[in-house]
């Protein structure tokens, strides 16, 4: 056995380094690697390390690190739309398994309570193949999302049978009053982490927004949802989803925070976690008896069947793809965290025996392998669907993108990448005017932006848009810019239109795939502009949609909007969005005759204004 710590750290890292290499070239999964290796260095193999404490709390860590990742990585948007089927899916998820497990438990002779027990096991699953799914870049379909949430709620009624099971058997004569007190605990952790935490890394995010500093803020809270899911009875990995979902909206996906966060958990914690489970496993119970083989067997038999029929029926309810079942099936019969949670409890209270035990760490390497295969077969097939699949709101035209006055390369990148922008070209004007002559130039889709304030400490999209901008050539393009914005950061977006327009975009935000949820405002001229400025919030962001002349949604009032901006918005993050221009664009004699005028007070009161501007620059250059 190897005792050197250095010796121990060479053969991890050197095993992190070279199983994936080899995995592919075998073509299996790298999670079956790992745990493999886990079972030939582990002491029930060759002994060469033993499961010391950092193994196993680094391990720990590389499991809370999966679930984090599953909360972080949601589609917001998507999965407010999906949350009613989550729900229903974790109860499939979680009866139907349930039930066989009563019925093949009862056949092999265990009890009731250490049947139900069993049935509450093969309910909950853990989300270990997750990592593949974020790797072929389908964690957003459809299906992951309902697996995601149904994971939650199947685990939450795992616990609270272990939880009943346990508490009947070790304090029947608890007091009252000690059941409130747990439930306190709960409501204090679910505040902390769902309400204290976010504001928090609001304001951390704020002061401090370098990548390495985010990802040890969020590293630190992960870890203390954890502490906080354990002190209140809960599971740890409960706490990191949670703490996950609370972080969403401030560590978007294609963030350097995010990177970091990827990059050390994929390659660090979760090779570890793997190899952990891998040293629990004897083998030596394959030929000690049959006794522990056939309940094994019908412990594996019974969750794949669970699972396998929760997630076709989820398919039938749902209209899913039978690819996407098989996503579903691959992401919710691997097991680990939870099934070794209440595994250990009932075996030492008593109601599982050494069989049940043994079994239990044997069902867990089957089906963690089984798992890796049918979601990585699921995940390429979905990840081949979407690329061939075109994106029905992303242009593949080059965008323009600028600030006025000052040289913000970095937050232009930074809102290039969260909007997921094809290949977009960055420039800073020295004033307005060169930069609407720029736009205007053009004919490609552009932006001005004004960074206020880092984008992941956005709460709201105020989106003003003109009349007739939905008939704007590619206008598409800038709602799906919207959208991407809104999902990356978990904002909420709140159009200003008239209700012609609204119409159109409601339309957009139902589309399949496409989900936006929003909220509108009526506006009917643009001249109502500045009421927004009466609505914004220290934490908003306003967005216009503008237009470049001779354009179905061009308004007059439009060569006021930076004016406007820099003296009701520069107390805030702006962006001014310009649709692309049809080449040879010519806008129809009924749209141009029935396009909003400005006013003759609006016209007079910007005549005087202009006039006074020039004399006083007049009247600097002769002094």
């Amino acid at each position: 056995m190897i005792t050197n710590p250095l010796g121990i750290i060479a053969l991890i890292l050197g095993t992190i380094l070279l199983v994936p290499m080899v995995c592919r070239k075998i073509r299996v999964p790298s999670i079956v690697g790992f745990i493999i290796v886990g079972i030939l260095a582990g002491p029930n193999g060759l002994a060469l390390i033993s499961e010391g404490d950092t193994i196993q709390t680094l391990g720990k860590i590389g499991m809370l690190y999966i679930m984090l990742q599953a909360g972080i990585e949601v589609d917001v948007n998507d999965f407010r739309q999906q949350r009613s089927r989550a729900v229903v899916f974790g109860l499939y998820s979680f009866v139907f398994p349930l039930l066989l497990g009563l019925l093949t438990s009862r056949l092999l002779g265990y009890g009731w309570v250490t049947s139900t027990l069993l049935g509450a096991m093969y309910g909950s699953h853990t989300l270990m193949t997750y990592p593949i799914v974020s790797r072929y870049g389908v964690q957003k379909n459809a299906a992951a999302n309902i697996a995601i949430g149904g994971t939650m709620l199947s685990i939450t009624l795992s616990l609270l049978v272990l939880a009943v099971i346990n508490r009947q058997s070790a304090a029947a004569d608890l007091q009252q009053q000690s059941q409130w007190i747990v439930l306190g605990r709960v409501v204090v952790t679910l505040f902390l982490i769902l309400a204290v935490f976010p504001w928090l890394a609001q304001r951390f995010f704020k002061r401090w927004q370098d990548a390495t500093s985010g990802f040890l803020i969020v590293m630190t809270m992960m870890v203390g949802s954890a502490l906080l899911a354990d002190w209140a009875g809960l599971e740890g990995i409960l706490g990191a989803f949670m703490c996950g979902v609370a972080m969403n909206k401030h560590v978007p996906n294609l963030s350097p925070v995010m990177q970091h966060i990827n990059f050390v958990g994929n390659n660090l914690f979760v090779p570890l976690f793997l190899i952990g489970v891998g040293m629990l496993i004897d083998v030596s119970v394959f030929w000690s008896g049959w006794t522990t083989i056939v309940i094994a067997a019908v412990m594996i038999a019974t969750k794949m069947a669970g699972k396998w029929f929760a997630a076709w029926l989820a398919q039938k309810s749902f209209a899913l793809q039978p690819v996407e079942r098989q996503l579903m099936f691959g992401l919710t019969h691997a097991t680990a965290a939870g099934t070794l949670a209440i595994v250990t409890i009932g075996y030492e209270t008593g109601v599982f025996d050494n069989a049940i035990l043994n079994a239990a760490v044997l069902m867990i390497l089957v089906l963690c392998s089984t798992a890796s295969f049918i979601t990585e077969y699921a995940a390429k097939r979905l990840a081949l669907q979407e690329e061939a699949r075109l994106e029905a709101d992303k242009s593949d035209e080059t965008w323009l993108m600028l600030t006025v006055a000052e040289n913000r390369q970095h937050e232009l990148q930074e809102l290039g990448k969260l909007s997921e922008l094809h290949q977009p070209e960055f420039s800073s004007e020295s004033d307005w005017t060169e930069a609407v002559r720029l736009v205007n130039s053009q004919r490609k889709a552009a932006i001005i932006y004004h960074p206020y304030q880092p984008l992941n400490t956005i709460s709201r999209l105020l989106v003003a848009v003109p009349r007739y901008a939905e008939k704007e050539h590619d206008f598409i393009s800038c709602f799906g810019l919207i959208r991407r914005l809104s999902s990356q950061i978990g904002a909420k977006v709140v159009f200003f239109t008239n209700s012609e327009t609204q119409k159109a975009l409601q339309a957009f935000c139902r589309r399949k795939g496409k989900y936006l949820r929003a909220s509108y405002r009526e506006m009917e001229d643009w001249e109502d502009v500045l009421m927004i400025a009466k609505q914004m919030a220290p934490d908003d962001m306003i967005i216009m949609i503008n237009a470049r002349p001779s354009t179905p949604s061009y308004n007059p009032l439009f060569e006021q909007v930076p004016d406007m901006l820099n003296r009701f918005f520069s107390g805030h993050s702006y962006l001014l969005v310009y649709p692309e221009q049809e080449t040879g664009n010519t806008v129809p004699d009924l749209l141009t005759g029935d396009r909003t005028q400005a006013s003759k007070t609006w016209k007079i009161v910007s005549g005087v204004k202009n006039r006074l501007v020039k004399l006083i620059e007049r009247f600097q250059q002769t002094t």
